[in-house]
């Protein structure tokens, strides 16, 4: 199970969500995605902050 959660992994998956909020918010041609865009980041976030408690190994 172990191998499931390890940190370097879910830590770029978490820098990607971030990432690709910023890129909805900063994109001017979809309102929806504009408006999606900092509930992405604050999922990102938040799952950074959780996967960073994760085991390096």
């Amino acid at each position: 199970m172990s191998r499931w959660f390890r940190r370097k992994p879910w830590e770029l998956a978490a820098s990607l969500v971030i990432g690709a909020g910023v890129l909805m918010l900063l994109q001017p041609f979809f309102l929806a995605l504009y408006t999606w865009s900092f509930l992405t980041m604050l999922l990102g976030v938040v799952m950074f902050t959780i996967v960073s408690k994760f085991p390096d190994d």
